[in-house]
């Protein structure tokens, strides 16, 4: 007799309870980390959740790759990331019936998070600056991945890190200030609809903190993901960041209170050592700080969507259930791989020197990423790579192209001995300083990353320089890894020689056998090095460009190095060799095209200035050579979009911790600055025409929707894709609105001469801001300005729009007031309240938060307070009209000894009548949960 979970044809909840109820307790510890335990006699069977698949399947042997997500979302193309998203379904299946204990079918995919900065380290894996471009292309993603039954999953699609995760420096331990404006219109949007509309099954959560509480413990996972959003999966903690509630955030004391906070917050599954995690969730247990309940609550989330996945059902009822093996590295994959690098590829800049004629007689490529095809941490293992070189070798055919790196060759010479570094032989080829002959010494070709980063690789072997336990040796075919070991820096000593260190600073020495070692206790001074240049990959470089009719010079960032997954990046330009490199080039020959390959946004001024023609594209994949060359000699007409705002300084940029995009004038929605690049920006070979903006109805009310339709026609020669762009200005508002918010997009295909009219379905809805005074959405009413064209930069048409919704009436200060729902401020940040709620904290000794557009009617004659004075306490200025406005009244805080020791604060107040903005000014320890003026 089959029992309920055994019973195809019950409910799914009924299904899921009833296997909950067969476990024992010891059992339900045991499946509430990341790799489940098997449980024999209920016919459970062991599951990992957690298989790599950002932009194709990662980590488990041969799949197709994607370009980088990045690059993905440079396409602007909805329906192409749907296809991505199946074939990484298809593949991820492959490998899951191969080894269903290893690899699962929860993929932890697609990482959503807002680039409000392109200095992050992980800008490469997410999708851009704008939360409903990101919205719509993961939303996609999600879809193709999961697929479209109605019941089973291909794959289940964890969507992470929620949230505000935008930063690698302290990422562990930092906590981020948003307040409800930011988190609501710009960091959550972003999520939203993957969940709503896609149906994400999972979600992982992210290792920062927001407003002083652990990712891990945000209560907003509970009440708006899973209460709002509806999502009915589960929530999976990122790799050891529940533990590093207690090591790194230390936020509690124990891991038991780590363990216990996480689940009850609406985490269901730990990444985290798993003997550390049963003993921490036992003892959690065992001090009531969880009940069997809370975990009953969260293997209902995780067996809900395994009991998806058809682990438990007939395998005739799944129609995922057996993928062919034919399906991984399919040729239609290989396919849409090309497909998806083309349509990354965005033309920068074109004075006519693109596309170049199928008739060139020759060609230079040079450059240090010219003949590279890189992976990053996250890809997964090509069944071939395309590089530039080659992609620009078959379109050349039988006619010259000249190659050069551009990189330097040298020889390593000791200061101290005056020998050369050779490379002893063997597997181990260990670098020695033992050559008296520098005819028989390595020669190494050096690539200067900028920033204090080296590589240098064998000439002999191709092999790169690494650090081992036993020294350094050329032994490596990459320079790549979780920490670099094949970077390495040099720094100037005043008498001309230089000292070598590894990646973590080390100086290295020389040690018994003149083996080239890091230092050690034992080693009791660095080894100084000269270096002799063999050959100048410059001038190499100019030789190259000087006999070619046109130059492309391909350059860009290392997957691996100065930007990635825990390094935040130096700056935001190429670095200074690979800048001087493309000056050198231009100046020998002056058509010279650049094609910068990267995960970033690059503040390439000089070259836009002089350089004729610059293509970006990010590292695209397999087929990365095939897209470039393709584009480059028109084969294929340009059509990829900027997906965030290229600026042309750091400068330009506000500290990268300061998340608040309004106040700090971020991305384009709000900076009114002069921008390299604006968002949205992308060249063709061809030329399009927009007509006027037609909409349905001139005026909506705050429920209904307006149809949109713009008239494009391509006026050119070549057929080719446009990208057209809408957004939407409001032209009043109670608050800061942004200058213009991405509310629509689409790409189509037009042939040359042809026409097509785009239609968008614009509802009040997505018109909201989040209104602080009375915590909700509010459409306000007003005029906005509808505005279409093919960047955010480029505006080719507008059209006014009436929406009826409405007037946020003056605020009320007589009830209680979150601190942290202010309307403006200075020299705070939002930190938590552990008796509920958020509190605002000052950044030194002095700051204010603005209440505006208070009703006070006949008066309020006293302030009241919830507050901490840390040791030394503070003091609240209540002004009237601005921070040195007027005093209404002053409000002593006394010290409390701590942080989160709150007490609540009254004082009498006076001249508050009427309608007044309201100031409350901070001062030394202050910090404000609530308020109120009655």
């Amino acid at each position: 007799m089959i029992k309920p979970y055994q019973n195809c044809n019950l409910p799914l909840e009924e299904r899921v309870s009833d296997l909950i109820s067969r476990f024992t307790l010891e059992e339900k510890i045991e499946l509430m980390c990341q790799y489940q335990a098997e449980i024999p006699r209920l016919g459970v069977k062991k599951y990992k959740h957690g298989t790599e698949g950002a932009h194709g399947v990662a980590w488990l042997g041969e799949a197709t790759v994607f370009p980088q997500n990045t690059g993905l979302a440079c396409t602007w193309d909805p329906e192409l990331m749907k296809e991505i998203g199946s074939v990484i379904g298809d593949e991820t299946r492959v490998y899951y019936q191969r080894d269903p204990a290893l690899n699962g079918l929860t993929v932890w995919a697609p990482t959503v998070d807002m680039e409000r900065d392109p200095r992050w380290g992980r800008t490469e894996e997410a999708y851009g600056e704008d939360p409903h471009l990101t919205g719509r292309l993961s939303t996609e993603l999600v879809k193709g991945m999961q697929g479209e039954h109605p019941f089973y999953y291909k794959t289940v699609a964890t969507l992470k890190h929620f949230y505000g995760n935008n930063n690698e420096v302290d990422r562990g331990s930092a906590s981020v200030s948003i307040d409800p404006r930011n988190k609501r219109e710009y960091y959550l949007k972003a999520f939203e609809p993957a969940f709503r509309e896609g149906r994400a099954g999972s979600m992982m959560t992210a290792y920062n903190g927001v407003n002083g509480k652990p990712c891990n413990f945000n209560g907003e996972v509970e009440s708006i993901v899973k209460g709002e959003w509806g999502m009915d999966g589960f929530v999976v903690g990122d790799a050891g960041d529940v533990l590093g509630t207690v090591m790194d955030h230390h936020y509690v004391e124990s891991y038991a209170e780590a363990l216990a906070g996480s689940v009850k917050a609406g985490i269901d599954s730990i990444t985290d050592e798993q003997d550390i995690s049963f003993r921490a969730l036992r003892d959690a247990l065992e001090k009531g700080l969880l009940t069997e309940e809370d975990l009953d609550r969260a293997l209902a989330n995780t067996f809900r969507v395994r009991f998806r996945t058809g682990e438990f059902d007939p395998e005739e009822n799944n129609p995922y259930s057996n993928m062919p093996e034919s399906k991984l590295c399919a040729p239609e994959h290989a396919a849409l791989s090309l497909r998806a690098a083309r349509e990354s590829v965005v033309l920068l800049k074109n004075d006519g020197l693109l596309p170049l004629s199928k008739e060139l007689a020759s060609a230079a490529v040079i450059g240090p990423l010219a003949d590279e095809a890189f992976t990053d941490w996250y890809s997964g293992t090509p069944p071939y790579r395309i590089t530039p070189l080659q992609g620009v070798a078959e379109k050349m055919a039988e006619r010259p192209v000249q190659f050069h790196n551009g990189l330097d060759k040298v020889r390593l010479r000791s200061a101290e001995t005056g020998r050369y570094v050779t490379i002893a032989g063997g597997e181990e080829a260990k670098l020695k300083a033992d050559g008296n002959d520098a005819s028989a010494a390595e020669v190494f070709e050096r690539n200067d990353w900028g920033w204090g980063n080296i590589t240098l690789r064998a000439a002999g072997s191709g092999k790169y320089v690494t650090e081992t336990e036993a020294g350094l040796s050329a032994t490596a075919d990459e320079a790549r890894g979780w920490v670099v070991k094949e970077a390495f820096d040099f720094e100037a000593l005043a008498d001309g020689s230089l000292i070598m260190k590894s990646c973590e600073g080390r100086p290295i020495a020389l040690g018994a056998d003149s083996e080239l070692i890091v230092r050690g206790d034992a080693v009791a001074e660095p080894a100084r090095f000269i270096i002799e240049v063999v050959e100048n990959g410059l001038d190499e470089a100019v030789k190259a460009a000087k006999a070619a009719e046109t130059a492309v010079v391909v350059v860009g960032n290392s997957p691996f190095i100065n930007g990635k997954e825990t390094t935040d990046r130096p700056d935001i330009t190429l670095a200074p060799a690979q800048q001087a490199l493309i000056r050198a080039v231009h100046a020998a020959n002056p058509n010279t095209v650049v094609v910068i390959v990267g995960g970033y946004p690059f503040a390439v001024n000089w070259e836009q200035a002089h350089v004729p023609a610059i293509v970006y594209t990010s590292h695209a994949g397999q087929e990365l050579g095939h897209a470039v060359a393709d584009v480059l000699y028109g084969d294929y007409n340009p059509a990829g979009r900027l997906n965030m705002t290229w600026y042309k300084s750091v400068d330009q940029l506000p500290d990268l911790m300061d998340y608040d995009i309004i106040k700090g004038k971020r991305t384009y929605q709000y900076f009114d600055g002069e921008v390299l690049y604006p968002f949205g920006h992308g060249l063709s070979y061809t030329s399009f025409e927009y007509g006027e903006i037609a909409l349905d109805r001139e005026a909506i009310g705050a429920k209904d929707t307006v149809t949109v339709s713009v008239k494009v026609r391509n006026t050119g020669n070549t057929d080719g894709d446009e990208v057209v762009q809408l957004y939407v200005k409001a032209n009043e508002s109670r608050v800061v609105r942004p200058l213009k918010t991405l509310q629509g997009f689409k790409r189509l295909h037009l042939k040359a001469g042809a026409e097509a009219t785009v239609r968008f379905e614009l509802n009040a809805s997505e018109l909201a801001i989040w209104d602080v005074t009375r915590d909700r959405y509010c459409v306000e009413s007003g005029s906005y300005t509808l505005m279409a064209g093919p960047s955010s930069g480029n505006i080719a048409v507008t059209a006014s729009l009436r929406v009826e919704g409405e007037h946020i009436p003056p605020r009320s200060l007589h009830a209680k007031v979150r601190a942290a729902n202010y309307d403006d401020y200075e020299q705070v940040y939002i930190d938590e309240c552990r008796e509920g709620g958020e509190s605002v904290a000052l950044k030194g000794d002095n700051g204010w938060i603005a209440f505006r557009d208070a009703e006070f009617g006949e008066g309020a004659s006293r302030f009241e307070a919830r507050v901490s004075g840390l040791t030394k306490g503070g003091e609240i200025v209540i002004t009237t009209g601005s921070p040195d406005g007027p005093v209404a009244g002053n409000c002593k805080v006394l010290a409390t000894g701590g942080s989160q020791a709150w007490t609540t604060v009254t004082a009498e107040v006076e001249g508050l009548t009427d309608r007044r903005d309201v100031y409350l000014g901070l001062k030394g320890q202050v910090r404000i949960s609530w308020f109120s003026l009655k």
